[in-house]
């Protein structure tokens, strides 16, 4: 059992904070050359074999059965779903606001959480929920005028991974973390060779195994080596911290996200976008200060928004 150390957990969390708008920087640049399904399943096979020794080597706990392997291999499903989704946005939108819109998520978790798995929601909470949309609605206007229903895929993403954390939650219990990411990765590659081969030289462009020079296989590579540093990061912070501590934390992925995409593309929100982001993040903010009150009555269960794969 780990002792609180609320101050790394805190530098832990602002690791993943930074590193996971980095990658999906670097998705956004390689989205102009590489089709999304090559994308994808380097990421995952960079996941699988970075983490696989680290199974091994510390004896964790990977082997599932059952109930637990069969949703263990939905929440892949969605899981690459989600990722390939994320890519196409950013080929189209601002970094910022691409982050932004998918940070609907957390309200759309309590939504689910209420009427999929019976949790407690107060009013309250319900309404900052409501809030928090139409602060998404503003970043999504603008970019839905320039680009047209790409600006709407983050909220898919949202919904997709609003759906990845509920199975997550499901199995969190009777599975370790970093051996459920392991075998996530293995299955995700199991999943995406047969389907690249299958339309390999087929029309679907994004669909294809081409080509491709040094640089854009370092960045590439690169996508696989943060995302999974990122929720190791996020995976120990929570062992430091509790989540009532790191949740408003996972807020600062936005404004790293509007800096690095200014850095990189010279992107930034317009005045529109960048009040709703900012209703968005009080929405969410306040969501979490009311589940971290709710907490202290042991009736309440604990639902604090969770970071994005």
């Amino acid at each position: 059992m780990n002792p609180d150390r609320p101050l790394l957990g805190i530098m832990l969390m602002l690791g993943f904070c930074i590193l996971a708008p980095v990658g999906d920087a670097i998705a956004k640049i390689l989205g102009e050359t590489v089709p999304v399904g090559q994308l994808v399943l380097v990421r995952f096979a960079v996941q699988a074999l970075l983490l696989i020794p680290l199974v091994l080597l510390t004896g964790r706990k990977w082997r599932m059965r059952g109930r637990v392997l069969t949703l263990t291999f939905v929440r892949t499903l969605l899981h690459i779903f989600g990722i390939g989704a994320m890519v196409t946005a950013l080929k189209y939108l601002p970094l910022a606001d691409a982050v932004a819109i998918a940070f609907v998520m957390p309200f759309i978790m309590l939504i689910l959480g209420k009427y999929f798995l019976k949790e407690e929601v107060g009013s309250r909470r319900l309404i900052a929920c409501l809030v928090g949309f139409l602060g998404t609605l503003l970043v999504v206007q603008p970019s839905f005028n320039e680009v047209g229903w790409p600006a709407l895929l983050p909220v898919v993403v949202a919904i997709n991974f609003a759906f990845f954390m509920l199975l997550t939650r499901q199995i969190a219990r009777e599975t370790d973390p970093i051996g459920l990411q392991s075998v996530s990765g293995v299955m995700a590659v199991a999943v995406m060779v047969p389907v690249l081969l299958m339309f390999q030289g087929s029309d679907i462009w994004n669909l294809q195994f081409i080509s491709i020079d040094t640089y854009n296989w370092t960045l590439l590579l690169s996508i696989g080596l943060l995302g999974t540093i990122a929720h190791l990061l996020m995976t120990w912070s929570l062992r430091y911290a509790p989540s009532a501590t790191l949740a408003p934390m996972q807020y600062l992925e936005i404004p790293f996200a509007t800096i690095i995409g200014f850095i990189v593309f010279g992107d930034l929100p317009n005045n529109l976008a960048a009040v709703g982001i900012l209703i968005t993040i009080a929405a969410g903010l306040y969501v979490v200060l009311r589940e971290r009150a709710t907490a202290r009555t042991p009736a309440a269960p604990p639902n604090s928004p969770q970071p994005l794969p």
